[in-house]
């Protein structure tokens, strides 16, 4: 998908949808400006008035309460008016078409919309038609079907640079449901902007896409393996919900061989941070003794979201059409 999209004639970020073709300038822009959010000494997020009277549509065509709440309290601390609509439930379920139901929101003098989408694609056909019908509204994809999670992604690239500083000498194992998840799509296009040499996915054959090795990422079916040496573990859950047949024998069965455990976990580097997008299965993806343990950054991911989801949607209000 071009990258105009996301981009202006002047380079300026004006929809965030991907990590895909992002500009490695942007990236560190909005990872650098997410620091400008926080008071690292107590973990805390800051407020600000940056977005005072502009209204933010919380879009979300696919249920989720964790992304939607994060960008809510985002966007509050911004001072920002917000609007949150399950919209799966109202206007498209009576048979209104999605543009339909895009045109008559932008006439309510939105500002910004934060879509999440069970088809992939969907926020990239929002932002083409508002680039003709209303280009002042800015459009932020919260996750489109398999495709794309932007802002995960940011949040995950965030806690890496916190806890390990520079990416060009790091080793990063993506384990679990890589097929189905749009997080490791993001995760991994990011990594590989920010130059990451030593990208990971470890997963059984049913859950490993193709094309891997033209992304520059190095495959493995065994965990151990694929945890040897690591420096940042990102535990993936299994999505039930996309997987079309058995794709598996049984989560226990799933757990047995790529279950994140404390003797696993052995395996990478001693300081190696265990990383997870949520909500987690335990005894699943992950052993509760990693998942609560000393290695893992579960929780400060979500603490380190809201900032970068502050510094997202306040980057985006600054440019004009």
């Amino acid at each position: 998908m071009p990258r105009s999209i996301q981009l202006n004639g002047r380079g300026e970020l004006t929809h965030l949808l991907s990590t895909e073709e992002l500009p490695r300038a942007i990236l560190q822009k909005i990872l650098d400006h997410a620091s400008d959010f926080l008071d690292i000494d107590r973990m805390e997020v800051k407020n600000a008035d940056f977005l005072a009277g502009q209204s933010i549509f919380n879009l979300f065509f696919e249920n989720s309460t964790r992304t939607r709440t994060t960008f809510e309290i985002a966007a509050r601390k911004l001072s920002a008016d917000v609007v949150n609509l399950n919209v799966s439930a109202s206007s498209t379920a009576k048979g209104e078409s999605l543009l339909d139901t895009i045109d008559n929101l932008a006439a309510m003098k939105a500002d910004m919309f934060v879509v999440r989408h069970n088809q992939a694609g969907a926020p990239y056909l929002i932002a083409r038609h508002i680039n003709q019908v209303a280009p002042h509204i800015h459009i932020l994809n919260a996750g489109d079907g398999r495709h794309a999670h932007p802002t995960q992604a940011l949040l995950d690239m965030f806690t890496i640079r916190h806890f390990k500083g520079d990416f060009h000498q790091l080793r990063v194992a993506l384990v679990g449901d890589v097929l189905h998840s749009r997080v490791a799509r993001s995760d991994i296009h990011a990594l590989s902007t920010l130059g990451v040499p030593d990208i990971r996915v470890v997963a059984p054959l049913t859950l490993m896409p193709s094309g891997l090795s033209e992304m520059g990422v190095k495959p493995f079916t065994n965990l151990d393996e694929g945890l040897e040496g690591v420096d940042v573990v990102i535990a993936l859950r299994l999505q039930n919900e996309r997987m079309r047949g058995a794709m598996l024998p049984s989560p226990q069965e799933y757990f047995k061989h790529y279950g994140l455990t404390e003797q696993r976990l052995r395996r990478a580097k001693p300081d190696a941070i265990v990383m997870h997008p949520g909500p987690m299965n335990r005894g699943v993806e992950i052993d509760s003794v990693v998942a609560d343990g000393a290695q893992s950054v579960i929780l400060t991911q979500v603490t380190f979201g809201i900032a970068v989801r502050m510094a997202v949607m306040h980057l985006l209000s600054e440019v004009r059409p």
